[in-house]
């Protein structure tokens, strides 16, 4: 993307890239992760385990795992599971959730543009739109690789993010709803030949008048995520040593066309 004016609303005052503002996740991690979205954690493992043929035991890594929403459903079927996020606080709440079931799960704080194990699990997953965000394609595509390297002989990696096609399909300009306490506005620009798609989360207080030009947010926050079609990142995951790549519309393995949900690509090595 050429517009430099959008990325550079996507550094914190210490020059990060927001994804890596602690401050950032505090404020939005329950308007991002709402009820709906806890709730159909246990049926993605339960998906993640079918689709990938695992076995109890077996290792996975939750690549950007937040809060540890699918990495503890994955750790209450069996598995064998690590998260790594770059956030500390939000792994620290992902172990107090562990601990609270039981579950002993490795969470690591590192960035997945530097952190690799080579052909260490059985399965590797990077879910719910976590992809897309660095400043540049080169960092994307590092942290794309960096996950497809950590695949055993074998194994299984699942990607799911807003892609180029399901951002046409369902895009909307934005819209108003009530979350976590706050009311919510949202608003989404297009950014290029649909290669990025600006995002703005702005929140109010509930009884906010928004018609009233002096209301104020309490939070406004705009970035940009990078789109890539489908096409595009199955040949890069295959270039990165698997032998075979699907894009389905959703975890049922339904075609990923007109009618799809998401974008999922299930990789073999």
């Amino acid at each position: 993307m050429s517009d430099d004016g959008d990325r550079d609303k996507m550094k914190t005052k210490n020059n990060k890239q927001w994804f890596e503002d602690e401050n950032f996740w505090i404020n939005y991690a329950p308007i991002m992760f709402d009820d709906a979205r806890w709730n159909e954690a246990p049926a993605v493992a339960g998906h993640v385990k079918r689709i990938a043929n695992l076995s109890d035991g077996d290792s996975v890594l939750d690549a950007g795992c937040g809060l540890g929403r699918i990495s503890t459903e994955l750790a209450l079927l069996n598995l064998k599971t690590t998260g790594v996020d770059i956030i500390e606080s939000e792994l620290q709440a992902a172990r107090e959730s562990a601990e609270a079931e039981g579950l002993t799960i490795e969470y690591l704080n590192a960035d997945l543009r530097s952190f690799s194990r080579k052909e260490q699990y059985n399965c590797v997953i990077n879910l719910y739109t976590s992809f897309g965000y660095c400043d540049t394609q080169e960092e994307d595509l590092l942290i794309l690789k960096n996950m497809c390297d950590c695949v055993k002989k074998g194994g299984t990696f699942m990607l799911e993010c807003v892609s180029r096609e399901t951002a046409i399909l369902y895009w909307t300009p934005g819209e108003e709803f009530e979350r976590a306490g706050y009311k919510v506005v949202t608003h989404f620009e297009v950014r290029g030949a649909w290669e990025g798609l600006l995002s703005q989360w702005t929140l109010y207080p509930l009884n906010a008048d928004l018609n009233d030009h002096k209301t104020k947010p309490i939070v406004d926050h705009v970035f940009t995520q990078r789109l890539y079609s489908a096409a595009f990142l199955r040949d890069k995951i295959l270039s990165f040593g698997f032998s075979d790549c699907q894009v389905w519309g959703d975890y049922d393995g339904s075609p990923y066309d007109q009618n799809a949900k998401t974008m999922l690509l299930v990789a073999k090595k």
